[in-house]
């Protein structure tokens, strides 16, 4: 899948997260935090290629790809896996109590976040023709519909009108649907 599909995947899976699960209250700054986390979760396992689009997007960092990708592996290896996201998510997680001491951030709902956008990136690549090794180091890729010729190749029209605009309409559809819960929770849970 695209970046930008990517993208909207993980928003709507925060969206839906947040409606079944509504903090009672919530700063300004972390709301903020958990939303740039979830969106570095959907391009976090693409960092194995070093011209993924989250290297473009740092001001002078392309050069890090060159550097980073390598302790990935190839692309849709490990950063693509279980295992993966398990081992990632726990070195986020330490990296993110570190900064807990430092920023005054409710850290658990931005790590969350960061995996709810991990997760989805990986639902959204087993759409794809090349799957996903869910369970690497098994040399096994897993795709829905189970056959390939059935899925959706990166960046084809079936991509960019079918499952982007799915996705686009869904999350309007619970944010519209349930904005009473989204009208309260922003007027009367966010602590300024």
């Amino acid at each position: 899948m695209t970046e930008r599909t990517h993208d909207l995947a993980g928003l709507t899976a925060l969206t839906f997260a947040f409606l079944i699960y509504m903090p009672t209250q919530i700063s300004l700054v972390t709301l903020v935090a958990v939303g740039i986390a979830n969106q570095i979760g959907t391009a976090f396992p693409d960092l194995d290629q070093p011209t993924a689009e989250f290297y473009k997007e740092i001001p002078a960092a392309s050069f890090l790809g060159y550097i980073l990708s390598p302790l990935f592996g190839t692309h849709r290896h490990i950063s693509h896996s279980i295992i993966g996201m398990a081992l990632y998510g726990w070195l986020i997680h330490l990296l993110l109590r570190y900064l807990s001491t430092i920023i005054l951030i409710d850290m658990n709902l931005v790590w969350w976040s960061f995996m709810l956008g991990f997760f989805s990136h990986l639902v959204m690549d087993t759409i794809t023709k090349n799957g996903v090794p869910w369970l690497f180091p098994l040399p096994i890729r897993f795709g829905f519909p189970p056959f390939r010729f059935m899925r959706i190749s990166t960046g084809t029209f079936m991509e960019k009108v079918g499952v982007y605009s799915s996705l686009l309409g869904l999350n309007i559809y619970l944010i519209y649907s349930n904005y009473g819960k989204f009208l309260d929770f922003f007027g009367n849970r966010i602590v300024r």
